[in-house]
């Protein structure tokens, strides 16, 4: 029997970015409006949007999708997240992907979604398992590049598109899981640093 990680630590992270995202949808298109991603705005130092962006979505469809992402990674990586260290990559995964939509499609003015840093948090988790000696973690890091690699040669996905109303922002995608690589990188080698002080 599948055992989910309910204690307090584990479930409050993925919680509040589910109650955070269907609470901005209930205020829109006011909040859309105000919090998304929106490039004339950034550049006018409206910088809040790189990081309220991934909270913002396009309809309910794409608020449901997203809290099942967030919902779908908790049930296979829940037991090892701790509130802060949670949101904190979260954060990080956020701001790498608008960041990287900023500077590298600068065709594309309108994001909004979360789905760039759950690639982030899904790398980050599959980084954990491998550290913890599970080969599933090698499966899913390795299908999680395959499918971003898909991705960007095949286009989005038109099903999706039609399902939020909005195309699917797959570099959101591509730089969220870059993002979520350069974290495990910095954590190995942190790890690898203290593992030679110890000694």
């Amino acid at each position: 029997m599948l055992k989910l990680p309910i204690e307090k630590q584990r479930v409050t992270g993925p919680a509040l970015l589910v109650l955070m995202s269907l609470v901005l949808y209930l205020f829109d298109p006011e909040s859309y409006q105000l919090l998304a991603f929106y490039r004339t705005g950034i550049s006018e130092f409206e910088w809040w949007r790189l990081v309220s962006a991934n909270l913002i979505h396009t309809n309910f469809n794409h608020v449901l999708l997203n809290a099942a992402g967030i919902i779908l990674l908790w049930a296979l990586h829940g037991y090892y997240y701790q509130t802060f260290q949670y949101l904190t990559i979260c954060l990080l995964c956020s701001l790498g992907t608008t960041i990287g939509i900023f500077y590298f499609n600068p065709s594309l003015i309108w994001y909004a979604g979360l789905s760039g840093a759950l690639h982030g948090i899904f790398v980050w988790g599959a980084y954990r398992d491998i550290r913890e000696g599970l080969k599933t973690g090698w499966v899913l890091m390795l299908g999680l590049w395959v499918k971003i690699a898909y991705e960007q040669f095949s286009g989005p996905s038109a099903e999706i598109s039609a399902l939020i109303d909005a195309a699917v922002a797959i570099e959101a995608h591509l730089y969220g899981a870059i993002t979520g690589t350069l974290l495990v990188i910095g954590l190995y080698i942190v790890n690898l640093i203290n593992t030679k002080k110890a000694r």
